[in-house]
């Protein structure tokens, strides 16, 4: 017996996650969403993952090799904003946040904990998803001393240091 989605989804919110942005643009067309299946993959080559639901709008603008997309980790004060990329319409998202343009032409949240600027280097499907693998050619770390955004137990919440023994 395999286990359902209900019941993976509900084993699942069990592991918290950091929330990020994920971002691209095509010529004029800039489009971004939240994302929390976000992994680091390799540090060299520099790599990370995303993994994102096959029905989702953005996979037009990440079919192309080498297309440009960025990971913006979001910080503990910017929970509103990743509301705004999951459920707020298209076209009214880049209208909060600071953002700018990263080196691949991928927009970038100026103030997020740290952004990371990538091309697609591979995909696979998998399931009702697609794993998205970037190269990353650019980053930074505006906020390092800010805690990031995090996802557990189906609603946001923040790290609180636990002190070294």
């Amino acid at each position: 017996m395999t286990v359902g989605a209900d019941q993976f989804r509900d084993l699942l919110r069990c592991f918290a996650a950091g929330v990020t942005l994920v971002t691209t643009r095509d010529g004029d067309r800039v489009h971004g969403l939240t994302v929390s299946a976000f992994a680091s993959v390799s540090a060299e080559p520099p790599l990370v993952a995303v993994i994102i639901n096959r029905g989702h709008a953005v996979h037009p603008l990440l079919a192309a090799p080498g297309a440009p997309f960025a990971v913006n980790v979001l910080a503990a004060d910017q929970a509103a904003l990743s509301e705004r990329f999951a459920f707020g319409p298209e076209g009214e998202r880049f209208a909060a946040g600071d953002w700018t343009t990263a080196k691949t032409g991928a927009p970038v949240l100026s103030d997020a904990v740290a952004w990371l600027d990538c091309r697609v280097e591979d995909r696979h499907p998998a399931g009702t998803h697609v794993i998205y693998v970037g190269r990353v050619e650019d980053g930074a770390v505006p906020r390092s001393e800010s805690p990031p955004l995090i996802y557990w137990n189906r609603g946001y919440h923040t790290v609180d240091p636990v002190e070294p023994r």
